[in-house]
């Protein structure tokens, strides 16, 4: 019998020891991590990093992997991965025109309303096309008012200038039910020295829209748009400051935060509609849809599989924002609002046995300084995300190593190219990673590193020498 203890005794302490070893080795930084990190002035204490081979329990590096991080854009993948389960990849959203009173020929002798359900990519080509089919269907005079019917979302005030003072961003435009070309202008910038100025063309073109035209300068093509000195207003834009002529033609999205959803989407109907050979003479306003109201057409978005594209490739604010709140839609028809999309995605991490009590979801873009998650958490998401049906989907719209979205510059000319899916993040003293990679052994491996540091601005070498030492240690 105490032979037997002994024996136990020993093999007990051998895994213990060993558990330790593989705790240790799995916490050690990898050397060309060490040297970017000390590179950057990035202290390992502000950095999570997770490497696990998506077809394994334990992970082959691990730190700090409970700590809560502000995850930046990478908390997209929580969006839309949850989106992608709980809506289905062919979801789409209905933009519909009804109509009420009569039609006596082309007039229509009542309301024209149109009543969103949230469409992240309802652009200004789309209401074209939406009203040339309302053309075609035979309105051509429109003698009463046109209603905007935005109640499938909840309605309240938005400040574009919360985040960080700069409401003209275009990433600051808030959600919308009838959301129209992310609230947004187009400016294009062409100097023309036959008269000292900058000629600016808007789109999309919107009514009594006016713009003074900056004047040039001979400076050279830095800074350019903080040197205009933009100025707004009700009818439209203007520049106090100057135009490089040096940058020859360019352009800029600018959020139109100075007027109103229900403005905005009447400037471009108008432009639009009397563009393609219709009257209307009426008021642009909200208002809901009687249940008088007869169907006249609808307008459907693009599948949500080529929204979470967008979204993740390109790392579009407004629309991770605009599917947050689909994900919050009540069956019962209550207004949606973030809140429900946030708990919604809670249930769902709850019900792929995902305990994330650290994770706080404001918007589901990452545009956001109370946003957090654990590397842990993050982890078991894109784990979940690769054993589910809805897999391809995901992998596909996140951003490959050197050749496309946010990963295009980044990686060039290395065995990496090409070989990893990867999300990036980037606000103020954070930078951000969440992915797959593809190692040079042919296994993959999920990989997620997020640093939060006043100097994370030159995190991404960090990142870099990760996922390199992935390919080549993996």
């Amino acid at each position: 019998m105490g032979s037997g203890v002994r024996k136990m005794k020993k093999s007990v302490l051998f895994l213990l020891l060993g558990g330790c070893f593989a705790s240790v080795w799995a916490q050690r930084l990898p050397t060309e991590v060490q040297q970017a990190m000390r590179l950057a002035d990035i202290p390992a204490s502000a950095t999570a990093i997770l490497v696990q081979e998506v077809n394994s329990r334990s992970p082959k590096l691990s730190v700090n992997v409970h700590k809560s991080f502000n995850p930046a854009s990478t908390m997209k993948l929580i969006t839309t991965g949850a989106a992608l389960d709980l809506l289905g990849p062919s979801y789409t959203w209905k933009t519909q025109a009804y109509i009420t009173g009569e039609m006596r020929g082309d007039v229509l002798r009542g309301d024209l309303i149109f009543k969103g359900s949230g469409d992240p990519k309802f652009v200004s080509e789309n209401l074209w096309h939406f009203l040339r089919q309302i053309r075609a269907k035979g309105i051509r005079d429109i003698r009463g008012d046109i209603l905007l019917d935005r109640g499938a979302m909840a309605t309240k005030s938005f400040d574009a200038s919360e985040f960080d003072g700069a409401p003209e961003k275009a990433y600051n435009a808030g959600p919308d039910a009838l959301l129209l070309n992310f609230k947004a202008v187009k400016l294009q910038f062409s100097p023309d020295g036959t008269i000292g100025k900058a000629r600016v063309a808007v789109d999309p073109p919107l009514e009594d829209f006016s713009i003074d035209m900056p004047a040039l300068s001979n400076e050279e093509c830095n800074g350019w748009q903080k040197k205009l000195e933009l100025g707004v207003n009700s009818s439209g834009v203007g520049f106090s400051g100057t135009y490089d002529s040096t940058c020859g033609e360019q352009s800029w999205f600018v959020h139109a935060y100075w007027i109103s959803n229900d403005q905005y989407f009447g400037a471009a109907f108008k432009q639009i509609w009397r563009d393609i050979g219709g009257s209307f003479g009426g008021e642009v306003k909200s208002g809901s849809s009687p249940a008088s109201a007869t169907l006249f057409a609808e307008w459907i978005s693009p599948p949500l599989t080529d929204i979470v594209r967008d979204i993740n490739k390109f790392s579009n604010n407004v629309m991770a924002r605009q599917l947050l709140v689909t994900l919050g839609m009540d069956p019962q028809g209550q207004p949606a609002t973030a809140q429900r999309g946030a708990r919604a995605i809670q249930h769902w991490l709850a019900e792929k046995r995902i305990a994330a009590p650290e994770l706080v979801i404001e918007n589901g873009s990452g545009l956001s300084r109370t946003e957090k998650i654990s590397a842990a958490t993050m982890g078991k998401l894109l784990s979940v995300m690769w054993r589910s049906p809805r897999m391809p989907e995901f992998v596909a719209s996140l951003p490959i190593t050197s050749h496309d979205g946010s990963m295009r510059k980044r990686l060039n000319d290395t065995e990496v190219a090409g070989r990893g899916h990867i999300k990036t993040g980037g606000l103020r003293g954070v930078r951000t990673i969440a992915g797959y990679m593809l190692a040079a052994s042919g296994k993959r491996y999920i990989v997620v590193h997020f640093i939060n540091h006043p100097n994370a601005g030159e995190g991404n070498i960090v990142h870099d020498a990760l996922l390199q030492w992935v390919y080549e240690n993996g």
